[in-house]
């Protein structure tokens, strides 16, 4: 099966999306969380999703990553469809997912960490006991630096901030080499700075990495810079720059509508 073309960030050159949803439905007894949804992204895009809740946000990247099968439409990641395709099939393809909460070990290093998710060993007693070569050392010492945790490399990570645990796992997910990041409300309980700061490290691996961030709070989607995608109902409501999204009349009614209008300012 082919792909329709998209155009690839900062080139305007056409090339096949990395990702595309082609008419996807979801029904649970009857209620369609997901309704005819249809979306691309380019390789190397960042993409912002929005939506009241109950819009199908979570269940959308449930369908990418295969928690959750469509009742119809196809999934196509690099022009191979995902449906049926098991959920860690699907992580080894190049997709990686963020949850809200941090999943980190917190009795071991920031470093330890990241030489877990470097390790392409199978066996836990070489993923425990295992040496890392010179590259994969180079690798987690990298992304220490990227995320800013290289003076608290050697401190149980448990003791980091809740931003700082979110920092982490967003490196321990790169580390693993995915070309799509899935990033499910990464601000959540963070300072306005650590807030600053992740949309940073977002825009920062957008291009060598394609990433899509569900979040809730504008001020981070404006930080990012990318266009935005509104879902509603489990449909696409409305895409384009965070300022035009903001003054779409379908949009604010929606918004106003379910929630209060200081969520969408």
């Amino acid at each position: 099966m082919t792909t329709a073309p998209t155009t690839s960030p900062g080139t305007g050159a056409t090339v096949p999306p990395l990702l595309e949803l082609r008419g996807v439905s979801v029904s649970f007894d009857g209620f369609l969380a997901l309704n005819d949804l249809n979306l691309r992204l380019a390789p190397g895009e960042l993409r912002a999703v929005i939506g009241p809740n109950g819009a199908g946000k979570t269940t959308f990247l449930d369908v990418i990553t295969g928690k959750v099968r469509p009742t119809s439409g196809e999934v196509l990641f690099r022009g191979r469809s995902l449906v049926g395709t098991a959920e860690h099939r699907i992580a080894r393809l190049g997709i990686g997912r963020k949850f809200q909460t941090p999943r980190v070990y917190e009795n071991l290093s920031p470093r330890r960490n990241l030489e877990l998710a470097v390790s392409r060993r199978c066996s836990p007693f070489d993923l425990l006991f295992g040496r890392l070569d010179a590259t994969a050392r180079d690798r987690v010492q990298h992304l220490l630096g990227v995320v800013g945790l290289e003076l608290l490399a050697q401190q149980p990570a448990g003791g980091l901030s809740h931003g700082q645990k979110q920092w982490l796992e967003i490196a321990m997910l790169v580390a693993q080499d995915p070309q799509l990041l899935l990033v499910d409300e990464p601000v959540a309980g963070l300072t306005d700075e650590e807030t600053e700061r992740t949309a940073d490290l977002l825009r920062q691996l957008a291009g060598e990495h394609t990433v899509l961030v569900i979040e809730h709070d504008m001020e981070f989607i404006r930080d990012l810079q990318s266009p935005v995608t509104v879902l509603h109902e489990g449909r696409v409501l409305c895409e384009g720059s965070m300022d035009q999204v903001q003054s779409d009349p379908q949009v604010i009614e929606v918004y106003l509508g379910r929630e209060s209008e200081g969520e969408f300012k």
